[in-house]
């Protein structure tokens, strides 16, 4: 039946929980948001103050400053330069740049266009052995001379500590200031200001603790482990102690402390030895399409072209039918282990197993999108789309030829003769074609030419589990060791292009702090695979009753044996190549209709809260905030769709069925009816910012 667009595609505001904080006079304050990544993209923070910039602008207006390092390149091709709209704040630059220090301001030019204030640290870079030595005597934290990301962190925020004083030699009392600082290289300037008792409130937010990081990718097995760690051992060991100190200081100056999700919270307990006040899950800008299905039209025109690429890539081998192959993919940086792209190998092996034991129809193709050094494409990867190429050529020209004869015999009234309408040399060119295709290995597992290809984790599983594209597998390997690009020669397609023409993402993440990619895929409608030890795949058990359902499948890594998570990966891969077309369809409508929970709007409230916790905390005569009082910043849950029932593979077919045949027996199913449902049976709201242990 034809599928009717759905509430899906709209705002979820009537089920999101009323916003009962107390509205902060942002006329009579400033905010100062502090990050490395402000104007330079180093990471995935960058991502987290870009997109939230344009509700926070909404909010606070022109009292609102971004505050980071001056990079040339990035303030020529990525700032607008102008005047600072208070005075204040172009008198406190001033006192910098009379004092031999350079500072820059303008207009960032994203969404929501913030005040930027970047400062250079090479031109301050004299102040550098006095600056270590005021940090010496404030906190006995001392800096090794060979740590430049260490030392320029320490310039940064002796600038900005240096900043904010003299602004608020120029305020005095109103209006008052709050200093939101990302991560431990913004970690000085908030210890500095404190230690110098400058009048602001400050919020403190780590998006993965810096010795969670190194323990995780030593291998080593972090979670069973956290509360037997010698931390100051294991930090020494790593030679980042005294970035340790700058980072744990930085914690518990803070008046506030935020983390980005409650298994991150659970880590900066052990591992920072205090309990986040609050926890800020990071969010996207969702963008919301008018038109009917529109984010399925996407799906199908954007697949088609990555069926284009992979009819080049298996010349010669294109023994599958691309209309019962699905793609999968998982993407990311390089962190085998972490990414969990290890234990995702291994389920592919075992998936293999099962499609071929079942006689299963369906191919698989999987993408592995993660940058490795590699020296060019690979002659065969791109010989392959020459000859895709060549042969689209080839047929289109026939084509021609033979629908001018056609024509012409038609306007006499004829019906022509099959066996005259295309001549000998019709024949010879697509005999040649056909030759053309013939391939005596097999298809390239990389596409391009590996510096590394003996060692490199990928390919050395790869070899390990055998899964070369021959032509007995079910489930083939593409690794691609280069971010996507329209302007590739390869997979001319950007990275959001490419997601929404394949079928389901995976990541199988070991460590994740947050996890923006399988939001990415949610926000898009394209299922994705998930884990307990990620940010999102708390966020999502959570918000969800059966996530499942809603096309978020979470793997358990947590209390599992790895044996067993794999088996449970193993499963899910499974389970959905034997869904059919329709099912994947109604599956997709679902998994967008999560997308409001991942947008600003709706996570922008815990940043507020965070900040009038601040402020009653920096200045309690002014700003009243109970502080055993529960928070009133309260989630919600989806409730398992009717239409669905409760074991997620209970709609599953008992044998595997073709993706393009549709059963009139499938369960009843009524988009606009589940939707309104949704919005009718929320179970109660629970306080999401509990971060207890489990």
């Amino acid at each position: 039946m034809p599928l009717s667009r759905s509430l899906s595609m709209t705002s979820l505001s009537g089920v999101l929980p009323a916003w009962e904080e107390d509205e902060l006079p942002v006329e009579d304050l400033l905010l100062f948001e502090v990050a490395w990544e402000v104007t330079n993209k180093v990471g995935g923070i960058y991502t987290v103050i870009q997109t939230k910039a344009r509700i926070t602008t909404d909010e606070w207006g022109e009292n609102y400053y971004m505050m980071g390092p001056y990079f040339e390149h990035n303030f020529k091709t990525q700032v607008e330069g102008c005047e600072p709209p208070n005075p204040a704040i172009r008198k406190a630059m001033d006192s910098l740049i009379h004092n031999g220090c350079q500072v820059h301001f303008g207009r960032w030019l994203i969404e929501g266009s913030p005040y930027v204030i970047l400062f250079d640290i090479g031109s301050a870079a004299w102040n550098l052995d006095r600056w270590k030595g005021d940090l010496w005597d404030t906190c006995n934290i001392g800096l090794p001379y060979h740590d430049r990301e260490a030392n320029d962190s320490l310039i940064l925020g002796s600038l900005i500590a240096w900043f904010f004083k003299e602004l608020t030699d120029h305020l005095g009392d109103k209006p008052n200031i709050i200093g939101h600082f990302h991560e431990w290289q913004a970690g000085p300037g908030l210890i500095l200001a404190r230690s110098r008792k400058i009048p602001m409130a400050t919020v403190f937010t780590t998006h993965a603790t810096l010795l969670g990081r190194y323990l995780c990718a030593g291998n080593v097995d972090f979670y069973n482990n956290l509360d037997k760690f010698d931390i100051d051992k294991e930090a020494g060991e790593r030679q980042i102690y005294h970035r340790y100190c700058l980072e744990r200081a930085a914690v518990h100056c803070s008046h506030v402390f935020t983390t980005v999700s409650q298994i991150t919270a659970v880590e900066a307990n052990h591992m920072l030895h205090r309990k986040p006040d609050v926890v800020t899950p990071n969010g996207l800008n969702v963008k919301k399409f008018s038109a009917m299905h529109e984010f399925q039209n996407l799906h199908s025109t954007n697949k088609v072209r990555i069926q284009e690429f992979v009819r080049g890539h298996f010349y010669g081998h294109l023994d599958f039918n691309l209309d019962k192959t699905l793609f999968f993919f998982i993407a990311g940086r390089y962190e085998f282990s972490n990414k969990g792209a290890d234990i995702f190998l291994e389920s592919l092996s075992r998936l293999n197993y099962l499609l071929r034991v079942h006689r299963n129809d369906m191919t698989v193709v999987v993408f592995f999108i993660m940058p490795a050094k590699t020296n060019n494409f690979n002659v065969e990867s791109l010989k392959g789309q020459a000859v895709r190429k060549q042969l689209w050529d080839t047929a289109h020209t026939v084509k021609e030829k033979f629908g001018k004869k056609l024509y012409g015999a038609l306007l006499k009234g004829q019906i022509p003769d099959m066996n005259s309408i295309l001549d000998r040399d019709d024949f010879t060119i697509m005999k040649r074609a056909i030759y053309a295709t013939q391939r005596h290995s097999l298809p390239p597992v990389t596409t391009h030419n590996m510096l590394e290809d003996s060692t490199d984790p990928i390919l050395s599983n790869v070899r390990r589990i055998g899964l070369f594209n021959s032509r007995n597998d079910r489930v083939k390997i593409i690794f691609h060791p280069e971010f996507l690009s329209s302007t590739s020669p390869l997979l001319p397609m950007d990275y959001e292009d490419f997601v929404r023409g394949c079928n389901l993402g995976v990541f199988p993440s070991y460590y994740e702090p947050w996890g923006y990619t399988p939001g990415e895929c949610t926000v898009m409608g394209i299922p994705s695979v998930t884990t307990n030890l990620s940010g999102f795949g708390c966020f999502m058990e959570e918000h969800i009753s059966d996530p499942a359902a809603y096309g978020i499948y979470i793997v358990d890594r947590r209390f599992r044996a790895p044996e067993e998570s794999c088996n449970q990966l193993t499963q899910f891969m499974f389970s959905f190549c034997q869904q059919s077309r329709r099912q994947r369809i109604i599956q997709r409508n679902r998994t967008e209709r999560l997308s409001d929970l991942l947008d600003w709007r709706y996570l922008g409230r815990f940043y507020i809260h965070a900040r009038h916790l601040a402020l009653s905390r920096a200045f309690p005569d002014k700003f009243k905030m109970d502080p055993m009082a529960p928070l009133r910043t309260e989630g919600f849950r989806y409730p398992r769709p009717y239409s669905v029932p409760p074991s997620p593979s209970a709609s599953l077919h008992s044998t595997p069925h073709h993706s393009d045949v549709e059963d009139e027996d499938d369960e009843p199913y009524d988009e606009d009816e589940e939707a309104e449902r949704d919005r009718l049976n929320i179970k109660p709201p629970f306080v999401l910012m509990n971060t207890n242990e489990v």
